[in-house]
């Protein structure tokens, strides 16, 4: 589901949305460090964009996805020493929380799962996050929608259906962070980058992005103009084959 959800998700869907709480959408790097004080009393959740791929040959790009991680964590242990601590953990696709939560995340996102076990090893409660319907019906409108058809009226049709679906998805999510991140604490939040979640007015929303997320997108861009570059060449190759050939 995770995988799914993250990798192949529609160009038209726009850019993520931080929306309804109030955002500090800086790098952390750059911001003021928040104080406990500051934010006594007020609901907090750190947001972690969820970065899916490259692949497994790609050497330089898993060099640059660990890296990612491995300066979230660094960032997130040093928010939950301002902000008091961390209470609750959210990952987008998880419709199980607690042992049944982690065991599903084990399956889909190898890199997430072992920072939100040692969250939840540390007294961090993992929620779940989605409405397992919701979430089938959006899986199985974007499957339709990868594949190739031919009426555009069924693809019209489809994209209406998977905007409302979405939507409602997004919607379930918010409501399930509103309705378990308690006064005064702190919740994580892993999603994909252009997730469309409105958090309630009274949730500060801290974006966690550390400097390796830039490279990372900038590095799948080129990764891609690569990939498309190779496929163009390889359906030129048989033609420029077949006119070379002699009569």
């Amino acid at each position: 589901y995770l995988a799914a959800v993250g990798l192949a998700w529609p160009d038209s869907m726009g850019d993520a949305g931080l929306t309804g709480g109030t955002v500090m959408a800086q790098e952390l790097s750059r911001m003021e460090r928040p104080s406990a004080e500051q934010y006594q009393g007020k609901r907090k959740l750190m947001l972690v964009p969820l970065l899916y791929g490259p692949p497994t040959d790609a050497e330089d790009g898993v060099a640059i996805l660990t890296r990612y991680w491995d300066q979230v964590q660094s960032q997130i242990l040093s928010l939950e020493s301002k902000l008091g601590g961390l209470q609750h953990v959210y990952h987008e696709s998880l419709t199980e929380g607690g042992a049944q939560g982690l065991s599903q995340l084990q399956s889909v996102d190898q890199r997430s799962h072992g920072l939100v076990e040692s969250k939840c090893q540390s007294g961090a409660t993992l929620e779940a996050t989605e409405d397992a319907e919701t979430l089938l019906e959006t899986l199985d409108l974007q499957r339709c929608l990868m594949m190739p058809l031919g009426s555009e009226k069924v693809v019209r049709t489809l994209q209406e259906w998977m905007t409302e679906s979405n939507r409602t998805r997004y919607q379930k999510i918010g409501e399930q962070i509103d309705a378990t991140l308690g006064e005064g604490q702190v919740g994580l939040l892993f999603i994909s980058e252009r997730h469309q979640v409105q958090f309630a007015q009274d949730i500060e929303v801290f974006y966690v992005a550390p400097p390796a997320l830039a490279d990372f997108q900038s590095w799948l861009q080129d990764w891609r103009v690569r990939q498309q570059k190779a496929a163009a060449q390889a359906a030129d190759s048989p033609e420029e084959a077949s006119s070379e050939e002699p009569n």
